[in-house]
């Protein structure tokens, strides 16, 4: 064959970032339905246990956080996980992605000068399907 192809016939392509196999374009917008669904559900239980939303979907480029939410004088900095069983949902959250909202929260304080004097946060809300979120406050501490 003239492919072009560096690859074997029969290989098997190489696994992405995490182990994970590749998905197709319905199965990644699934996901991302999903997994908007879930941090609109964890919004709302934030608020039914008193937090206010202060942003949701924070990115920059050092790193991404869901939700950011204050309750008196805690600023939590919240990763949703939805998945399947809430061990794998507890073992979704790596060391390197933890590090990613740290840097992450960080540049929220810097941009966000009027909670930067509060308590930091880092909670994590486990979601597995028709049961209620599993919010786990202060899940780690930033390094």
């Amino acid at each position: 064959m003239g492919s072009g192809s560096s690859r074997s016939e029969g290989s098997e392509p190489s696994p992405r970032r995490g182990g994970s196999k590749p998905r197709g374009r319905a199965a990644r917008r699934r996901a991302w339905r999903r997994g908007r669904w879930s941090e609109a559900l964890c919004r709302l239980v934030l608020r039914l246990k008193g937090y206010r939303i202060l942003a949701s979907g924070f990115r920059v480029p050092v790193g991404e956080i869901d939700i950011v939410a204050q309750r008196g004088a805690v600023v939590a900095f919240v990763e949703v996980k939805a998945r399947a069983t809430l061990d794998d949902a507890a073992e979704a959250l790596g060391a390197r992605q933890r590090q990613r909202i740290a840097r992450a929260a960080a540049a929220f304080l810097a941009q966000n000068p009027r909670v930067a004097g509060l308590t930091p946060r880092f909670d994590v809300m486990l979601v597995r399907p028709l049961k209620a979120p599993l919010h786990l406050e202060a899940a780690w501490r930033a390094e």
